[in-house]
């Protein structure tokens, strides 16, 4: 058995675009890329790969899958054999061995600490608007510095309270364990004495791509030499910062829509510049970036943008680590802001159009910048220059793909006065000495006309059966889990409560005792249970990396966008009316149309068990049963009347 961490680093390293594109010529529509389907005979393409979720479906003859599932389709080859496929690919070893006891309990413990950071957020998002401290100190802070509260509660930020044990000592009375307490990092444990690692803090969440909480970012608002201003989680089993930036679960989807992402270095910087109009933003929150970091963002786009504040001696130290983001075949550009200001400052002092085309104006290409920067250090330096030449050439040398590489050569070759023939040189003795292998080519954007969205006709229309509906079920919870449904006055305490989708089809179905008949939605179904009981989401990934080839399929089938809005409707600013929009209509129909088919089924089966019963000759029997029978048969009136003549039970 290949252990869970080894599919993990697998699933992460296996980008689907690069893995089709080995098999499928493939060209860029939009978020996504489009070819001819290997898996039945076609002339227009109709197989769509989904970069961003990390999916690909043919609407042919209906194929969908992940990456796994592509190559045991194409290959035609077991789960385990697809895996080993895409770890030589990757160049990742598969050491197969029996889970243990222990490995086990690790995965187990895994999701002990994801429910712990995620109450830890509600609670100091709770503490940062509810408590006297928290509105005096941490939402007097951010008031200050000009943050909206609808921004603040969208990227969850929150106020760890000055107690030194607060958080703790209120954890462990709701019922959460020391060890996880510890192990997350939010508290520390110093020999029999347990205190809060974060005290005192304004709190920033750090997302995983699907919105669970990893760890934290906390900010010192008290003035004290002797404390870092700046304090993160602590390397943990669920959080690993090399393989995660800030925001990008909020920054996602305007990423994929305008197929460029932002990076910044705070936090603030990331959620100022979302109140300038500007979403599709990330930071490293001041670290170098990783390769794992420069991956997770070429899922979205090939096109990143780095803003500098106007601090020369900073951008020196920093412009050495983007190798790695040329290294992974991405186009970089830069924009050096104003002198003394970073995003978050020059942002507020300017208004959004300003800023935006402060932006666009000043966007310059990385190979240009670094050049330009390093010659007016270098002058008229002999020993300088040649450094720089070397510097510069070292860039070049690790873009993978060919042509961008010719066109850097060229140009640097006239603003630095050297012969091409001689950078030719020395980029072909780097890329020998470091064995450089050319990536995936990313091809440019293509104008095709498309569809208008429309909304698949709806299970509501029609006679339905049990499959079908519990089918549906599935995925409107895939689709729009976390999707806010409704709004209420909690009746204790008077508080607005938000009801999401899966919060909403979670209880309707528990409260009435109703079960699932597919064992593969049952299963599916008892995971959106779990989640709801502890207050936390479930990642797309959890089912289209699923082990199980039938769930990841169906996750796929479920997740895949099959319509996309044309530009030309969007200019025209035609009405168009999706299913996002009707969900407070879809879903309650839905469920009624389950419950209606449940109660359908046991009058079916209590009909055969009176026939039984009267051929038997039992009529006491009988007549119990058809006690049961009448309140059913009441119950499914009434839901037929609620659903009018929307549904054929």
């Amino acid at each position: 058995m290949i252990d869970r961490p080894t599919i993990e680093r697998i699933l992460d390293a296996a980008q689907i675009v690069d893995v089709i594109q080995e098999f499928v010529p493939l060209k860029k529509r939009g978020a996504n890329y489009l070819g001819l389907c290997p898996f039945h005979n076609e002339k227009t393409p109709s197989f769509t790969v989904s970069p961003s979720k990390e999916i690909f479906k043919c609407f042919g003859c209906g194929k969908v899958g992940n990456s796994v599932n592509f190559i045991m389709e194409h290959e035609h080859l077991t789960y385990p054999e697809a895996l080993k496929y895409l770890a030589k690919k990757y160049h990742i070893e598969v050491v197969e061995k029996e889970l243990t006891q222990e490995e086990l309990e690790k995965q187990n413990e895994r999701e002990s600490l994801l429910v712990v950071t995620a109450y830890a957020a509600r609670q100091f998002s709770e503490n940062l608007f509810q408590s006297d401290e928290g509105m005096t100190v941490g939402l007097s802070y951010f008031k200050e510095r000009g943050f909206m509260q609808a921004t603040l509660k969208k990227f969850e930020v929150g106020y760890s309270l000055g107690k030194r044990d607060g958080f703790t000592r209120r954890a462990l009375d709701d019922g959460y364990k020391q060890d996880f307490l510890v192990k997350t990092g939010l508290s520390i444990q110093h020999e029999d004495h347990l205190f809060d690692r974060f005290s005192g803090r304004v709190m920033f969440p750090i997302h995983s791509l699907s919105g669970q909480v990893l760890g934290f970012g906390g900010r010192v608002l008290k003035t004290d030499a002797r404390t870092a201003k700046y304090l993160n989680s602590p390397e943990s089993e669920i959080y690993h910062k090399s393989r995660i930036v800030y925001g990008i679960y909020q920054a996602r989807k305007a990423i994929t829509q305008f197929d460029k992402c932002f990076m910044v270095e705070g936090y603030t910087d990331v959620i100022s510049l979302h109140e300038a109009g500007i979403e599709n933003v990330v930071a490293s929150s001041g670290t170098s970036l990783t390769q794992e970091q420069v991956r997770l963002i070429k899922r979205f786009t090939p096109n990143i943008t780095i803003l500098y504040d106007g601090d020369a001696a900073g951008i020196k130290a920093s412009i050495r680590g983007i190798d790695i983001v040329l290294e992974e075949g991405l186009n970089v550009k830069i924009v050096l802001l104003p002198d003394g200001e970073d995003p978050d400052s020059y942002s507020k002092k300017v208004s959004n159009e300003e800023f935006s085309k402060y932006i666009k104006e000043k966007e310059t290409d990385f190979i240009r910048f670094k050049t330009e920067l390093l010659l007016d250090e270098a002058a008229s330096d002999p020993v300088k220059k040649a450094n720089l030449i070397r510097d510069i050439v070292r860039s070049i040398a690790v873009i993978p793909e060919m042509i961008s590489r010719t066109v850097y050569i060229k140009e640097c070759s006239t603003q630095l006065g050297i012969q091409e023939a001689i950078l030719y040189h020395e980029v072909n003795k780097m890329r020998q000495k470091r064995s450089l292998q050319d990536g995936i080519k990313h091809i440019g954007q293509e104008f095709i006309p498309i569809q208008p969205p429309i909304i698949e006709k709806s299970i509501l229309n029609g006679g339905v059966t049990t499959p079908i509906v519990e089918k549906e079920i599935i995925r409107l919870l895939m689709r729009y889990a976390s999707k806010e449904l409704q709004r209420r006055i909690h009746p204790d305490d008077g508080k607005e409560e938000v009801i999401t989708v899966s919060d909403y089809i979670v209880k309707e179905i528990i409260s009435d005792d109703l079960k699932f008949n597919d064992p593969i939605y049952k299963n599916i179904f008892g995971e959106y249970c779990f989640a709801v009981d502890q207050g936390t989401f479930i990642e797309d990934r959890n089912f289209t990396n699923n082990p199980d080839p039938k769930v990841s399929e169906l996750a796929a089938e479920f997740l895949f966008d099959k319509y996309v809005i044309s530009k030309i409707y969007e200019a025209k600013q035609t009405y168009i009316e999706t299913e996002d929009m009707k969900l407070k209509e879809i879903i309650p129909d839905t469920i009624l149309v389950f419950k209606g088919r449940k109660i359908k089924d046991y009058i079916e089966d209590i009909g055969k068990q009176i026939q039984s019963a009267q051929d038997a000759g039992d009529i006491d029997k009988a007549m119990d049963l058809q006690k049961k029978h009448m309140p059913l048969s009441d119950a499914l009136v009434m839901i037929s009347r609620k659903l009018g003549d929307r549904v054929t039970l």
